[in-house]
């Protein structure tokens, strides 16, 4: 489902904000313009220009895109970078095995010549951002203008960039990037520090996890991105953070800066209904189905628990989030208040005979495209997380590509094939192929039991008549065993070999590949057409819509919903009421880690020497009166991608770093309450004292800039 975004091009000029407090996710350089008096009332001492500026170093220079899914920041003038271990996850587990086991056990640098290669992952680095909205505007061919602009501002230089279309057409803003490729990760506490509470506090309050990790990048020695070498040197920033361990307190200022992922803050109330009945419960369903699945084969083996450790968390995460987003849709009875806000909307409309014409017809035109794409839209989900969730799968549509690649441009085919080739090795590090067998099996089963079978593929008529079971579930173990017997998709030499010499036909006689052949293609042509449809639909409406809504509401500002950019929120530290009788203080200390220890079970895990210094508390400089803060809470507004952010008070000096949200407010995406909405941090204390006192990194404190 697209998003939906307020029209910026028009607020500039239109007056006083009015949204929620501390609502929005801003873009950096209109902060002197919308959020610098606002921000100096709440505590902020710094210049705006400090904060943004293509001239001289800023904040915005010390913020990183890490692999386009989280935020870093860089803390010393040596390219250390402070995130979440969450964001590391997939690094750790890349760098883990049995015998070397760096999930349980953490991983510390002592010196930059320990520190790994990260080559999944990449940091970019804004340079400048610019509107470029008046030249698309006289472009008849979006994309070859977008195409244009970005090479004219990246010629001859290392610079990469994109325009990006952030609000329908009415405004368009171009991002120029460097890229650095050499990442290294040079420490990550241990899972039962950096994901302590594990599943069962995820997006909880009050939160006892130390959910940082530390990578740094590295340049050439011309201080430009280069790709790995032995002979590239740490990246020199044009600014790094400093570090503040004077503490938090209630009412003091918080800046969240980093690259937040999606909202959809401005959906009719049809849409929301559409989430809350449709689109959800299809998406927790299936992603149950394949944590299930998962955490059976992972709870029996270790190999395989490290394996999936990655893709697991990042699965149980997601589902939780949208039990979460659907509870609190229906505990907030947003719908209802929508309705009404939206028969406002029509009775303004109708009112006059030019906004009746233009604007009438709108809302009932949102309806019908939501009310029709509900059925679609479960097969979607359906088809998008279950039957292409197996990674034998999607290793297969890889080569569907090949083989399309094959008949139609065949220099390009055989690019794809060497490219394959050098991928093999990857493909198969952590490929556990028993498990993925009995997620084919079961997210299949599932699919034919679920969706009505008017609506299913052509190849499950293929599957059950091919493969006749005791029972329809084994009817699809059945299938699934005989494709993972066949097919060379199931090891690297099997895959290595069928690439040697790989044609069309030689492609097509592997089961797998031309099962997954048939499946891609029916999709395409009964499903992914209404799909696109749906959405080129339903973005002309809300464009047209939010005309609307800012002609109707002349005097009121709406921020730009996020879309992965740049963006600063502002707020300050704060507790809060969840309910009636019951009050969350703004911090947690150790000593909520020592109630929460359990050893038996795997989420409450303590090691004992971060026991020992917890109970003799011996937290050396990092104490506030006595006590340990291990995490706090701001009513910043933050959404995916923010993950990692730096918390920066009102000097501009680290105090945190957001990691989470909490589970009264999961309507964030899509609803934001001002009074409920909160950011979780892990206090820079917590992370100084682990990195130091739990860890002996002395090595990495001493080049960070911290003050007391």
């Amino acid at each position: 489902m697209k998003k939906i975004i307020a029209t910026v091009l028009v607020f500039l000029h239109v007056g006083v904000y009015c949204a929620p407090k501390d609502e929005g996710m801003w873009l950096p350089m209109l902060i002197s313009r919308l959020n610098y008096a606002e921000m100096q009332k709440k505590g902020f001492r710094l210049t705006a220009d400090e904060i943004y500026s293509v001239n001289q170093g800023s904040m915005k220079d010390a913020i990183v895109s890490l692999g386009g899914f989280c935020t870093g920041e860089l803390i010393s003038d040596q390219g250390l970078m402070l995130t979440n271990h969450h964001c590391a996850f997939s690094s750790i587990q890349f760098h883990s095995s049995v015998e070397k086991d760096y999930l349980t056990n953490g991983f510390w640098a002592y010196q930059k010549s320990e520190e790994l290669p990260c080559p999944e992952i990449y940091a970019s680095i804004l340079v400048k951002m610019e509107d470029v909205t008046e030249r698309m505007n006289k472009s008849t061919e979006k994309e070859k203008e977008m195409k244009a602009i970005v090479e004219e501002a990246t010629k001859d230089t290392h610079y990469e960039g994109y325009v990006r279309d952030m609000f329908y057409g009415n405004q368009y803003f171009l991002f120029v990037y460097e890229k650095f490729t050499d990442v290294r990760l040079v420490g990550a506490p241990p899972s039962a520090i950096g994901k302590f509470g594990g599943d069962t506090d995820n997006w909880m309050w009050p939160r006892h996890t130390g959910d940082f990790s530390l990578f740094r990048v590295y340049s050439g020695k011309d201080g430009k991105p280069a790709a790995y070498s032995k002979d590239n040197v740490p990246y020199v920033p044009k600014y790094s953070f400093p570090v503040s361990i004077k503490g938090v307190k209630e009412n003091d200022f918080a800046m969240v800066f980093g690259y937040p992922g999606n909202t959809d803050r401005y959906l009719v109330s049809d849409a929301l209904d559409f989430n809350v009945n449709a689109y959800n419960p299809a998406l927790i369903k299936t992603l149950g189905r394949r944590l299930e699945i998962m955490k059976k084969d992972m709870d029996a083996s270790d190999d395989v628990r490290i394996g999936m450790a990655d893709t697991y968390a990042s699965l149980a995460n997601s589902h939780k989030y949208f039990i979460g987003q659907t509870e609190g849709l229906k505990r907030m009875d947003v719908i209802p208040v929508m309705k009404k806000e939206n028969i406002e909307f029509q009775k303004w409309a109708d009112s006059d005979p030019t906004r009746k014409e233009k604007y009438g017809n709108l809302l009932p035109s949102l309806s019908t495209a939501y009310t029709n794409y509900k059925s679609g839209s479960q097969v979607a989900i359906y088809t998008s997380v279950g039957l292409f969730g197996p990674g034998i799968i999607k290793y297969a549509n890889q080569y569907v590509r090949l083989i399309n690649l094959l008949k139609t441009q065949p220099e390009k085919g055989k690019e794809l094939i060497e490219k394959l080739k050098a991928g093999v090795d990857a493909q198969f590090k952590e490929y556990k192929a028993p498990t993925d067998e009995k997620l084919l099996a079961g997210l299949f089963y599932q699919f034919y039991e679920d969706i009505p079978k008017t609506s299913q593929y052509a190849v499950f008529k293929d599957i059950i008549k091919k493969y006749k079971g005791k029972t329809t579930e084994e009817t699809f173990q059945k299938f699934a065993a005989d494709m993972f017997k066949r097919s060379a998709l199931t090891t690297a030499d099997k895959a290595t070999k069928l690439l040697q010499n790989a044609t069309v036909k030689s492609l097509q006689k592997d089961p797998m590949i031309a099962f997954a052949e048939k499946l891609v293609t029916e999709y395409r042509a009964s499903y992914q057409p209404a799909a696109m449809a749906f959405n080129q639909k339903t973005d002309e409406l809300y464009k047209v819509y939010f005309q609307g809504l800012m002609e109707m509401n002349p005097g009121k500002t709406y921020y730009p919903d996020a879309n992965s950019t740049l963006r600063m929120t502002y707020g300050t530290v704060q507790p809060y009421r969840p309910r009636d009788g019951v009050f969350y203080n703004y911090v947690t200390t150790s000593q909520g880690i020592l109630e929460k220890m359990d050893n038996t079970n795997e989420e409450f895990m303590v090691p004992d020497k971060l026991a020992q210094l917890l109970r003799n508390k011996d937290f050396g400089d990092y104490a506030q009166n006595g006590e340990l803060v291990v995490g706090f809470l701001t009513d910043n507004d933050i959404t995916g991608g923010n993950s990692g952010s730096p918390v920066i008070n009102g000097n501009g000096e680290i105090i945190g770093c957001a990691f989470d949200g909490n589970w009264e407010a999961m309507t964030g995406d899509l609803v934001y309450d001002g009074q409920l909405k909160r950011t979780i941090c892990v206090d820079i204390r917590y992370v100084l004292f682990v990195i130091d006192k739990y860890a002996g990194a002395k090595n990495l404190i001493e080049e960070m800039k911290i003050r007391k």
